[in-house]
């Protein structure tokens, strides 16, 4: 702000009383107005202008002095909206936008917030970013008042659990809590959501002018421009003086014997810079000079510095003429300072604007690291954090079985910052971020994944999916339910909005079955519910976009649809169950390559007496797994008590299951006795062992029966 206020850069005016003089302006370096912000009142006027981010005000200048004729929606696209210093979220571009083109704007500021699971199930919303100017007390105050008055219900305890490291305000939930519709009543009942009116009015060569942000930074280019120019003319003079004093001296020292005789012979110090300017045709600056030198500027050494610094002045009056006379300089050397500032203090952005179609983003836990996600056969879903060399494994899938017919089908381990896709029956993908997962322990039961993204009535989850980049060179398969099948690649699914965005095209009366991740090598399996099989290359299925509807994968007989999608390793064996209770384990060496969209090979020569294919599993190994009836009775069993066999085989019968119903679907269990497949997107690993918890596996295929109120979870295809 103080920089360069001695070279006569700006402008000085009496102070109040006359007696001193004070600066009209200050030559600040940076746009302070934008980048501190300013709240004020005045008579019939009053300005309340938000901070802002210095990288980005910094790059909306460069913009400016490089292009002044830009407009004012080309710097939009740098400065993205105000950066206050207490965090928290922006809501919506609407009022940026207004602010920005007109001066005028509303802006909606909420508090940043996110969940911690406790003992027994509870849990906690905890405050961690305010809006700007925001008092905490007055937000405890609020809440207070609103659960005693009963207004708010669902809140057991209130603390401040603040200190020097930031803001902790933990607000603890009864066990019941709906939390969205308590953020909804304290969004409407307390400071946690707050508008901020943008007033950019300001003093532009001592009037008041309402600015837009083009006319903001103009003025501010304008003034340091003018800056520039006046320490420029200032440094000139100082060193054109100091030039003029240094050709005396030298002219001086070439003739040394003369000025000495000079000055002796002279009455007066007055007498002698008379003569020495008539002598030397020197000014009477230079001949002070020459009276106020030391003896032992005579020295060659000395006679050689003055040399070198009177060259090296005249090359700077050069640059600094340069700088007076050329706007093209100035705008030159404002970039370079701009450049040089943002290096030294520039920082990243802490309040996240979010736009309006978004969710709120309720994270749990808030912390970084990996996690170790369960997700369980009815959709439950919670994330236990990683510690190394705790031994818990796979401890917390108990907690997750307590609900009747449940089991964990799939863990993962994940970094916080890694996206989830969530992919849809109807065709759609949803986003989700591992920190946005609830946070548990090993006796918490998770949430329910449904109520982390927004479906439609008639949708149901299908798959998840963890990426930690979408730019990396993999592949996204879709299949349906009618065989058709879809590759596209994973960078089209790198921006889903919070809305989701479509993931395949499907017709009227189809449905999604499977989504797979490969690295573009696979095998492809597809499996009827009469009983046909094709095992496929994807290489066979060319790279379309999202809402492509893909081509056909197998040829369907008149009623048939796919139940089962599998993209086995080579080495596994295929686990079929059919609707009488019946089962039979085939190798993949069983199961010969053919061009897609075949008919398949038979796999079940025995169907009258078997029924239909309910499910296939893909199983390297004894494996736990879980029949479900129709009646909705769940009979726990394993791979390894069916036999192995070929093709034409016949399905051999399953203990005690045919006598309790018909069976509906079949499902790989997690958690039970023995290592189970665990995914590692944090570390790219692969083992069978989940006891060290950074060592994982790749998951095993679980796909469902149709009809039933939750479907089965997919998995990734090569545990990447």
């Amino acid at each position: 702000m103080l920089a360069d206020l001695g070279q006569d850069t700006v402008d000085f005016a009496p102070n109040f009383d006359g007696r001193n003089e004070e600066p009209t302006s200050l030559p600040a370096r940076l746009p302070h107005l934008l980048l501190n912000g300013s709240d004020g009142i005045a008579v019939g006027m009053a300005t309340k202008i938000p901070p802002h981010n210095m990288n980005e005000l910094v790059a909306a200048t460069r913009h400016l002095v490089e292009h002044p004729d830009c407009k004012i929606d080309d710097l939009i696209e740098f400065v993205e909206g105000p950066d206050f210093p207490t965090g928290g979220y922006i809501f919506g571009y609407e009022g940026i936008g207004d602010a920005y083109r007109s001066g005028r704007g509303l802006i909606e500021v909420r508090a940043r917030m996110h969940i911690e699971e406790g003992n027994y199930g509870k849990r906690s919303l905890v405050v961690t970013e305010l809006p700007y100017q925001v008092n905490k007390s007055r937000i405890i105050e609020q809440i207070t008042k609103a659960v005693r008055s009963g207004r708010i219900s669902a809140i057991t305890d209130l603390r401040d659990e603040s200190d020097r490291d930031g803001c902790r305000l933990v607000i603890e939930l009864k066990r019941d809590a709906d939390v969205q519709k308590l953020l909804k009543a304290l969004f409407l009942k307390t400071q946690l959501k707050t508008t901020y009116g943008v007033i950019m009015l300001a003093l532009v060569d001592g009037r008041p002018v309402q600015l837009n942000l083009k006319q903001a930074l103009t003025s501010f280019v304008d003034h340091r421009l003018t800056v520039i120019r006046r320490r420029a003319t200032f440094e000139m003079e100082r060193s054109e003086d100091r030039v003029h004093v240094l050709e005396g001296l030298l002219t001086a020292l070439e003739n040394l014997d003369l000025v000495i005789e000079l000055i002796r012979n002279s009455t007066s110090p007055a007498v002698a810079a008379d003569r020495l300017c008539l002598e030397l045709s020197l000014t009477q600056r230079q001949a002070e000079a020459i009276l106020a030198m030391r003896l032992a500027r005579l020295t060659q050494l000395e006679s050689r510095k003055l040399s070198t610094e009177c060259e090296t002045l005249t090359e700077r009056i050069e640059q600094l003429r340069e700088l007076v006379d050329k706007d093209e300089a100035r705008r030159h050397l404002l970039v370079s300072e701009l450049a040089d500032l943002v290096a030294k203090f520039g920082d990243d952005r802490r309040t996240v604007i979010l736009d309006e179609s978004q969710p709120y983003p309720l994270p749990s836990g808030g912390a970084s690291g990996s996690s170790l996600i369960l997700i369980s056969r009815l959709g439950y879903v919670k994330a236990q954090p990683v510690r190394g060399g705790s031994g818990e494994g796979m401890a917390g899938a108990a907690a997750m079985a307590e609900r009747t017919g449940d089991f964990v089908t799939r863990a993962l381990v994940a970094r916080s910052e890694t996206e989830l896709l969530v992919f849809t029956a109807a065709g759609l993908v949803k986003s989700l971020s591992v920190a946005d997962l609830p946070v548990g322990t090993r006796s918490s039961r998770g949430k329910a994944l449904a109520d982390l993204v927004s479906l439609a009535p008639d949708d149901a989850i299908i798959a998840v999916h963890a990426v930690p980049d979408t730019t990396d060179e993999r592949f996204v398969l879709t299949i349906s339910r009618h065989g058709q099948v879809k590759r596209t690649a994973l960078t089209e699914y790198g921006n889903v909005r919070g809305a989701g965005i479509k993931a395949a095209g499907l017709s009227d009366d189809d449905r999604l079955l499977d989504v797979w991740l490969t690295d573009g090598t696979a095998d492809l399996v597809l499996v009827t519910r009469q009983g046909q099989m094709i095992r496929f290359d994807e290489s066979e299925i060319r790279a379309m976009g999202r809402s492509a509807r893909g081509v056909k994968g197998i040829e369907l007989a008149a009623g048939d649809v796919v139940v089962s999608s599998l993209c086995p390793h080579r080495d596994d064996d295929l686990f079929l169950v059919t609707e009488a209770g019946r089962a039979k384990r085939l190798p993949m060496t069983e199961v010969r390559r053919q061009g897609r969209a075949g008919k398949g090979l038979s796999v079940l020569p025995d169907r009258n007496r078997a029924g239909d294919l309910v499910g296939v599993l893909s199983v390297g190994g004894d494996r736990p797994v879980v029949f479900e009836t129709n009646t909705g009775v769940t009979i726990d069993g394993t791979t390894g008590a069916t036999p192995s066999g070929g093709r034409r085989d016949a399905a051999v019968p399953l203990r005690d299951i045919a006598r309790i119903g018909t069976v509906a679907a079949v499902h790989l269990r997690l958690g039970g006795v023995g290592p189970d497949p665990v995914e590692d997107i944090s570390t790219s690993r692969l083992t069978e062992d989940i006891a060290p918890t950074e060592d994982i596996a790749p998951a095993e295929a679980v796909t469902p029966a149709g009809g039933l109120a939750q479907p089965e979870l997919g998995l990734d295809a090569d545990g990447s």
